[in-house]
């Protein structure tokens, strides 16, 4: 099945609700209520993004979001943080384990959190260069963009869980 794909000035997309756009193709074709997704979702932020319809199913894909015009590009990033929200750990302030699940307190670029892992050998990854995400029992996701880049103490705490 072939690909659609999407960008520059032949495709418009507006806002239609909380992580959803509507896009509207050069010549009138309008399809509502699409979410889109990163393909690669680690390192693609900005590249191969999938629009899906309410069902699942792929009706375009947007090679480069750059390649938009700036509204629809405004639109587009604006879904994409809603769908990916991931607060960023600045500082970690205690970790206890208490038989095999992790608590932990931490703040973030959007304040005070606290937090269970139920598996941290599959709830704590480590991604290329310095990057750790964090996945707690809810599926709420955090990020440490560079977990050298936090106090010492806060190194140290992490450290035997990484």
């Amino acid at each position: 099945m072939p690909r659609n794909y999407v960008g520059g000035d032949s495709v418009r997309f507006k806002e239609s609700g909380l992580c959803s756009v509507d896009m509207e193709v050069y010549g009138g074709e309008t399809v509502k209520g699409l979410t889109p997704k990163r393909l690669f979702p680690m390192t693609g932020e900005r590249k191969y993004i999938t629009l899906l319809d309410s069902d699942g199913k792929e009706v375009a894909i947007i090679r480069d979001i750059d390649s938009l015009m700036d509204e629809s590009k405004a639109v587009i990033e604006n879904a994409l943080n809603e769908y990916y929200f991931m607060p960023k750990i600045t500082r970690i302030l205690n970790i206890e384990d208490k038989f095999g699940v992790l608590k932990m307190s931490v703040e973030t670029d959007k304040g005070r959190v606290e937090f269970a892992i139920k598996n941290r050998h599959y709830d704590i990854k480590k991604i290329y260069g310095n990057r750790i995400l964090i996945r707690d029992r809810n599926d709420n996701r955090y990020e440490i963009v560079d977990y050298y880049a936090l106090d010492k103490k806060s190194i140290r705490m992490l450290y035997q869980y990484i």
